[in-house]
């Protein structure tokens, strides 16, 4: 049996300030163009800031999804399954909020189911969802347990998540092997050691 829990309307924006239209948005590619030397007109430019502004509409699709809608539908059927429901190697791609330059890795997640479960593919899609918008890795964690500990009320969750960040790799200090994970406990995770412990060992195979 599934329940259906009410959400809040699709997010379109974190800002209430009125979107410039796309062909303000190209401009500012031509002018971002002419800034850094070059010609915007000359002929391998010429489709750039469309390309561009299409691949932003890619990059940051997540501004136009709602979390709690993808975690709305929930499966009571669990026959007393009461052990952690484990994702592993879910691939981010995301951009920093200071740079605007993309940082990649993965995210691994887990919960402890209480009364429901909710379909697999929906903590990927959360994950996604959150990535797909200007951010910082530790805000990128805490928003994806966030919800899915008010979508499911689980007696535990577990995110941790491993990635590259070309902001550091590709300018400023230029580490290209330097790694940066974060992670994040709540409920039965965050007060049993051992269960957390057994997560990180998962998560890391």
């Amino acid at each position: 049996m599934s329940t259906e829990k009410k959400s809040t309307p699709a997010l379109k924006a974190v800002s209430n300030a009125p979107r410039p239209s796309r062909e303000e948005a190209m401009d500012a590619v031509r002018t971002l163009l002419a800034f850094i030397g070059e010609d915007a007109g000359r002929i391998g430019l010429r489709d750039t800031p469309r390309r561009v502004i299409d691949a932003y509409g890619e990059w940051f699709a997540g501004y136009e999804d709602d979390p709690a809608k993808v975690l709305s539908k929930t499966f009571e059927d669990i026959n007393g399954y009461d052990d952690m429901v484990i994702l592993r190697a879910i691939d981010v791609e995301s951009h920093c909020e200071h740079h605007m330059a993309p940082f990649l890795g993965t995210a691994s997640v887990a919960y402890l189911p209480a009364d429901n479960v909710v379909g697999i593919s929906k903590l990927a899609r959360v994950v996604e969802i959150y990535s797909k918008r200007l951010q910082n890795q530790e805000n990128l964690t805490t928003q994806i347990i966030d919800a899915i500990e008010t979508g499911l009320k689980p007696r535990g969750t577990a995110v941790m998540i491993d990635a590259v960040h070309q902001c550091m790799s590709t300018r400023g200090v230029h580490h290209p092997n330097v790694s940066t994970i974060t992670t994040r406990f709540t409920g039965e995770f965050k007060t049993n050691p051992a269960l957390q412990e057994r997560f990180l060992n998962l998560a890391k195979r």
